[in-house]
């Protein structure tokens, strides 16, 4: 076992403090302070996910194959160092490079992590991940109105200044250092994964997971759902913000309180979720919460109400719960104990498709169409694959 779930969940709380402080509403304002429009906007969000796609099924499988310990570590230390990064950041160009290489801290860290409470679960899977999920963002929770209110109230004109977005990832910085303290104190116990003996071995381990993991459509398509939500999630990431603030009349830290209010919605609901779908089943858990969220999101840009944004967050927020309570489980429940972290992998990196394409393809979009069309879009594309889900996985517990 590698430390405990209190040690796991200190390190994750301050990995997602960092990270979210650097993310919203602090980057999509960042990047509107350095000029972009909206599609730059989005992909300046959606960029650091693009990492993940690419990076968290090799993350994961390869600690099948050396261990957890080190492809955790590697996590950690990104986490520590890129905030630091941003301080030299003058043009939007640059932005976009650091965003991408700062999305190795949870391309790497992610996967693992729940791969590890997976290997120490047994069958309460989905309440010990849905309890480790809960504990890790509440980070989430706090960074984004931190992040609004650092900006607001630090500030002496009608915008940000440079001096105040910096201000807000060295704080960023100093989180994932005390992380990674952390992480180097409480990872030093043993594995539980058994190591390859030679290199050919290795890599035949590792073709072997990954095939056998991606060959079962269960396991896609129970990622895939989870991405489709995620794509509504990295939509209001990047422009809920933006919207808050340009079209509501609202300011930067209600912008950052309705994100965190979000945010809280999830994190009390869910250890409660994953213990009903550990005793009641996975499915019906999943496709309520996908109905939750396609009808939140899709009603969001009709509200100028702090009050009525609040109360749409709050459903969203309790979608995001039934769904992510449960769809890991699931993928869990489906893949044999050796490939938890290919699993989580696969899952990971289709979370992370979902979550690059929300940004990007609600920028383009924007271009075009309102935000009310826009969101209602995305909104459809889930309500359309929700039967696909329920058609193909009926059959998972």
């Amino acid at each position: 076992m590698i430390g405990s779930l209190p040690s796991l969940n200190l390190m994750g709380f301050l990995a997602r403090f960092s990270y979210a402080l650097a993310r919203s509403p602090v980057l999509p304002l960042f990047a509107m302070y350095l000029g972009a429009g909206p599609a730059a906007i989005g992909f300046a969000v959606g960029v650091s996910t693009v990492t993940g796609i690419f990076f968290k099924l090799p993350s994961g499988a390869l600690s099948d194959i050396i261990g957890r310990k080190h492809t955790m570590l590697a996590g950690l230390v990104v986490f520590a160092v890129m905030p630091f990064t941003y301080l030299l950041v003058k043009d939007y160009h640059l932005l976009v490079i650091i965003r991408f290489l700062h999305g190795f801290a949870t391309a790497i860290y992610g996967p693992v992590s729940m791969a590890v409470v997976a290997d120490i679960a047994g069958e309460k899977r989905g309440e010990s991940l849905s309890w480790f999920s809960s504990v890790t963002i509440i980070g989430n929770l706090i960074g984004a109105p931190v992040g609004g209110y650092l900006l607001h109230h630090g500030r002496h004109a009608k915008a940000p200044a440079l001096n105040e977005f910096y201000m807000v990832y060295i704080i960023s910085g100093v989180l994932g250092v005390l992380s990674l303290l952390i992480g180097v104190k409480f990872l030093r116990v043993k594995e539980t994964v058994e190591r390859s003996k030679g290199l050919k071995e290795a890599i035949e381990k590792f073709a072997y997971g990954i095939k056998e993991v991606m060959s079962d459509k269960r396991v896609l398509i129970t990622s895939g759902m989870e991405g489709l939500q995620n794509m509504c999630v990295g939509a209001l990431e990047a422009f809920l913000p933006i919207y808050c603030v340009k079209a509501a009349g609202l300011n930067e830290f209600q912008a950052g309180l309705l994100w965190g209010v979000q945010v809280l919605s999830t994190i009390i609901s869910k250890p409660l979720m994953g213990k009903t779908s550990d005793k009641y089943g996975r499915v019906p858990i999943i496709t309520l919460g996908l109905l939750m969220c396609a009808v939140s999101f899709g009603a969001i840009p009709g509200f100028t109400s702090f009050y009525l944004l609040m109360m749409a967050g709050v459903i969203f927020g309790l979608g995001e719960a039934f769904v992510t309570s449960s769809s890991a489980a699931l993928v869990a429940d489906i893949c044999k104990e050796k490939h938890y972290g290919t699993a989580m992998g696969t899952f990971g990196t289709i979370f992370d498709i979902g979550h690059a394409s929300g940004p990007i393809l609600t920028g383009f979009l924007l271009v075009r169409y309102s935000y009310q069309h826009s969101f209602w879009i995305l909104s459809g594309i889930l309500l359309i694959f929700i039967p696909v889900f329920v058609f193909n996985v009926r059959n998972g517990k």
